[in-house]
């Protein structure tokens, strides 16, 4: 990504992490039967939210944070040629510890 994007406030942006192409039994999906994957990498975040004294609260998220979110949360934004969401912290289920890029466990499990 080369355009520099800061999300304000407590909004952070997010890459999906790209779905397996093939099945475990081999099987090729098409683009038209996946779902949209609800995992992400976290790209960039906001200062964080502000409550009626100014006094501002970190967000939880952090850059390079792996987190789950909703089928229809955040708003779909193109930055260079790129497909990003951006979405509020409130929007994320969870943040994924210890999870590796999906392309990993796919190599790790052809290997057995």
């Amino acid at each position: 990504m080369a355009t520099k994007f800061t999300p304000l406030h407590d909004r952070i942006l997010i890459r999906r992490v790209e779905e397996a192409e093939t099945t475990r039994g081999g099987l090729i999906i098409p683009d038209s039967a996946k779902d949209k994957p609800q995992e992400g990498e976290v790209l960039s975040v906001g200062r964080g939210k502000s409550n009626d004294e100014g006094k501002v609260f970190p967000l939880a998220v952090k850059e390079g944070d792996r987190v789950l979110f909703g089928k229809y949360a955040g708003t779909e934004i193109k930055l260079d040629g790129e497909d990003f969401i951006i979405m509020r912290e409130e929007e994320v289920l969870g943040i994924l510890v210890g999870a590796a890029p999906k392309k990993e466990k796919e190599l790790a499990g052809s290997r057995r």
